[in-house]
């Protein structure tokens, strides 16, 4: 069983108060292992946490960062949670500075706080996160260049690497369906409906702010399995991501009846910026963690006749399909491309094993190497909704990465400076 040392004597001199099972663990850690320098962006006594690892959390110049505050965890949001979100300055003491606030969030992804692409420069970039007044959600978007605000009148899931659209679901649909991933506050007017035609994906404008549905739940229920659906499955959507071209986008239809008591099935589906030419990527019932490696391909933990559950690159609008990490990287795990590797590397995570250790690392897919970041310990008390995944991300750069951890019993941002590792020595 092993805690890393290093962290909890980081967590120590920052004045963190340790968790009594990470503490039980000190007794029996072995000498130290070598990783890369790790350390800490936030501390308590307020929890903070970046979200999901699908976005940019780092501005263009690598300087500062983003963040969400709040001041209680360990159970769900209620509507009238309100969450701070900040930008940490990593070079100036890694200070905290609060732009704006959210009551539209939740613990996997916060408020969607990213930085929007497609801005190359400090002086042109810009941050967005989701918010709620009344049973509206909208979106915030700021420039720390110019100190303004403007609102947009639709929520952001996604944002397409030019800059110029986001997509997003029936965030009150998939709080109902799926809790950690939507919002509270609003009551999904569908709720009754299996499968609406007036709610799905929306793309929404940027500049102007114009939304307009592309597709419906009623329109992807429609082009039914084989198999069909069991009596009674309501569907809904998650994980939006747009190609590199950002002419392409990937979806999980999902959906549960009666005879996915425990689960869900879930099918990958890809389509057209527009919402057009709709295409059933992987049918066979599970994929879970993506992204897509270029235009053309998309790397999913998934279900597939071959090989069964792994991670496995696929052909978009085709069945053609690829095993990664045949010997590695057979478990689930929040898979990203490391920038400026020619998608040769991989950076991705565990889930907590039995000693509930994270671990996060970078594989490269030639050779099949893998190089270790590090070892966190998640106290048993985040579970379910309210875990903490490591979701690691990298800055532009690929020098950088940072990870969510709750090691010291409560969940803070740290990052893990790579530029000395092997990829970088090359």
């Amino acid at each position: 069983m092993y805690f890393s040392r290093r962290y909890f004597l980081q967590s120590l001199a920052l004045g963190a108060a340790i968790s009594p099972s990470a503490s039980r663990l000190l007794a029996n850690t072995p000498a130290e292992k070598k990783f890369p320098p790790c350390q800490a962006l936030t501390q308590g006594p307020l929890f903070h946490w970046g979200a999901y690892y699908d976005q940019l959390h780092f501005d263009p110049s690598d300087r500062f960062v983003t963040g969400n505050e709040v001041d209680f965890q360990g159970r769900s949001p209620k509507p009238d949670d309100v969450i701070r979100v900040g930008l940490i300055d990593t070079s100036d003491k890694n200070r905290w500075t609060e732009i704006g606030t959210s009551c539209a969030w939740n613990w996997q992804q916060g408020p969607m706080l990213q930085w929007i692409p497609g801005r190359e420069t400090f002086e042109e970039a810009e941050v967005i996160w989701n918010d709620r007044e009344g049973d509206r959600f909208f979106s915030h978007v700021y420039s720390p260049h110019t100190g303004k605000y403007r609102e947009l009148p639709g929520p952001a899931y996604v944002i397409s690497p030019d800059g110029k659209f986001a997509l997003y679901p029936d965030f009150a649909r998939l709080n109902d369906t799926r809790p950690g991933y939507g919002y509270c506050g609003v009551s999904d007017r569908n709720a009754s409906l299996a499968a609406p035609d007036d709610a799905g994906i929306w793309r929404m404008d940027l500049e102007t702010g114009e939304s307009r549905l592309i597709i419906t739940f009623a329109q992807v229920a429609d082009m039914a399995p084989p198999e069909g659906y069991s009596k009674g499955a309501k569907h809904w959507f998650n994980h939006l991501l747009i190609a590199p071209d950002s002419k392409r986008f990937l979806f999980l239809h999902r959906w549960r009846g009666k005879d996915e008591k425990s689960y869900w099935k879930t099918r990958l589906m890809t389509a057209d910026a527009d919402g057009g030419n709709i295409y059933v990527l992987n049918p066979h019932n599970m994929t879970s963690h993506l992204v897509w490696r270029d235009p053309k391909h998309v790397i999913a933990f998934a279900r597939r006749p071959s090989h069964g559950d792994r991670f496995y690159v696929l052909e978009d609008q085709t069945q053609n399909d690829g095993v990664v990490g045949h010997e590695i990287m057979k478990v689930d795990g929040h898979v990203s491309y490391l920038p400026h590797t020619q998608q040769k590397w991989l950076l991705n995570d565990t889930y907590p094993d039995r000693n509930r250790i994270q671990r996060p690392f970078l594989f490269h897919i030639d050779t099949e190497e893998t190089i270790p970041l590090g070892e966190f310990y998640l106290p048993p008390e985040f579970r379910g909704e309210w875990r903490c995944d490591l979701h690691p991300r990298s800055n532009r750069s690929g020098t950088k990465i940072l990870i969510d951890s709750a090691h010291t019993g409560g969940r803070q941002i740290y990052m893990i400076d790579i530029r000395d590792t092997e990829i970088h020595r090359r």
